[in-house]
């Protein structure tokens, strides 16, 4: 098996055909017309499987076959037809994300039905990030949500996921709450206020903490990003997260907006 070989079957199995496929597609575009008995020779398919291997090139548009003597000759159809294929697969595709796009609400109410009154647990930064998105699925426009007790410093990465997660949530027209610990620094809640509908502010207290506490609809999660072992525990119970907010509210009745003294 030449190098020539294995680049041809790794790219036209990602384009979408099997191993099967691909050896019978190769061994009629090696060796030309070819009847069964050939085929399996040259592709070294098994029998048991060889006529739905063709039957399903036949479909794709990539095999053909004559009559001959009441024999089926099988070739290979141009190459170019492989441009075909994708572009049919690729309509395909766009066609089912958007099938996809409009029962995505349904499905995410019925899964909504089913998580009431449950706790998650997310581990690593990566898991504390898909928490954090998860309140774009329950947030609509003009809907809002409140971050309690955020850190004055975070590592550089970190600041580059909320510039675009700042970003998707200005898109979605859905409004912020911040509160950050009392030493964060100017710049840090300058940065913030320049995003539309958000509001950061310092909390009116000298408690810091290394945890912080996002509260949206019936959800409350409470993270530590910045330790050794990254965590995030997600509680959905409407009663929680209402205590939560009154305590969000409290602080931010006391607090200040930012650059008035």
């Amino acid at each position: 098996m030449g190098l020539l070989y294995v680049v041809y079957m790794d790219v036209l199995k990602r384009a979408g055909l099997t191993e099967g496929e691909v050896k019978v597609y190769l061994a009629l575009i090696n060796h030309g017309e070819s009847t069964i008995g050939q085929i399996l020779k040259n592709s070294r398919v098994t029998k048991s499987i060889i006529y739905s291997i063709l039957d399903k090139l036949i479909e794709k548009g990539l095999v053909s076959f004559v009559l001959k003597n009441e024999i089926r000759h099988f070739q290979a159809a141009s190459p170019n037809t492989l441009l075909d294929y994708l572009d049919k697969k690729s309509k395909e595709i766009d066609s089912t994300k958007k099938e996809i796009e409009e029962i995505i609400p349904s499905l995410l109410a019925k899964r909504d039905n089913h998580s009431l009154n449950q706790a998650s647990i997310y581990e690593g930064w990566k898991g504390i990030i898909s928490a954090y998105i998860k309140r774009f699925e329950k947030l609509k426009k003009g809907e809002e949500y409140l971050n309690l007790g955020l850190p004055a410093k975070q590592v550089e990465h970190h600041h580059i996921f909320w510039q675009k997660d700042h970003q998707e949530r200005v898109k979605r027209g859905i409004k912020a709450k911040l509160l950050y610990n009392k030493n964060v620094s100017d710049d840090v809640l300058k940065n913030r206020n320049s995003f539309k509908l958000c509001d950061a502010r310092r909390m009116p207290t000298d408690i810091n903490t290394p945890s912080w506490i996002l509260i949206y609809k019936d959800t409350v999660l409470i993270a530590i990003p910045e330790s050794e072992n990254p965590l995030a525990i997600e509680i959905v119970n409407k009663d929680i997260a209402e205590s939560f907010s009154l305590y969000f509210r409290d602080l931010w009745e006391k607090s200040k907006p930012f650059g008035k003294k």
